[in-house]
């Protein structure tokens, strides 16, 4: 998964506004207490951010 494609599932999934504070300002136990956003700088691949996001905010498997 590309950046830009995980900025499209975030916003397809939970709107712009929303989507932007789950990615820059949620905590995810399962990155150590960082967001999403500083997950990804730090070197976590996209597709595993992207289907942490979806554990925890319940998505549909089908949207993952």
């Amino acid at each position: 998964m590309r950046l830009q494609e995980f900025w499209g599932q975030i916003r397809s999934q939970f709107g712009d506004l929303r989507g932007e504070s789950i990615a820059r300002d949620h905590v995810f136990s399962a990155f150590g207490g960082r967001t999403a956003v500083a997950a990804i700088d730090s070197g976590v691949p996209v597709r595993t951010v992207w289907l942490a996001i979806c554990e925890e905010f319940d998505v549909p498997a089908q949207a993952r």
